[in-house]
């Protein structure tokens, strides 16, 4: 029997949220050196949630690419350089 989706625990739904918890709060503040041992729990400062988000590495395609084109580019480099030019300029006038 599986289990139901509501009950699930793991980390993969988890949403971004805006608003923290006191002791989220505290905690953040240690974090960024403004809270102090005599500070007390009310009253606390605002505290910004930043929302990151990551760009997909595309350093695999970019690598087998490198590799490829290297012992061509090694061979001839300025010859290379014009001959690839020259197509893409014809292609743009067709």
């Amino acid at each position: 029997m599986s289990q139901h989706n509501s009950l699930r625990s793991d980390s993969v739904g988890a949403k971004h949220r805006n608003v923290f918890k006191r002791l989220e709060r505290v905690k953040k503040l240690q974090e960024m050196g403004k809270w102090s041992e005599r500070s007390t729990v009310y009253n606390l400062p605002k505290v910004k949630s930043m929302k990151v988000k990551m760009k997909k590495v595309k350093e695999a395609k970019e690598t087998a690419a490198d590799g490829a084109a290297a012992p061509a580019a090694g061979a001839a480099p300025a010859a290379a350089g014009k001959a690839a030019a020259k197509p893409a300029a014809s292609a743009k006038k067709a």
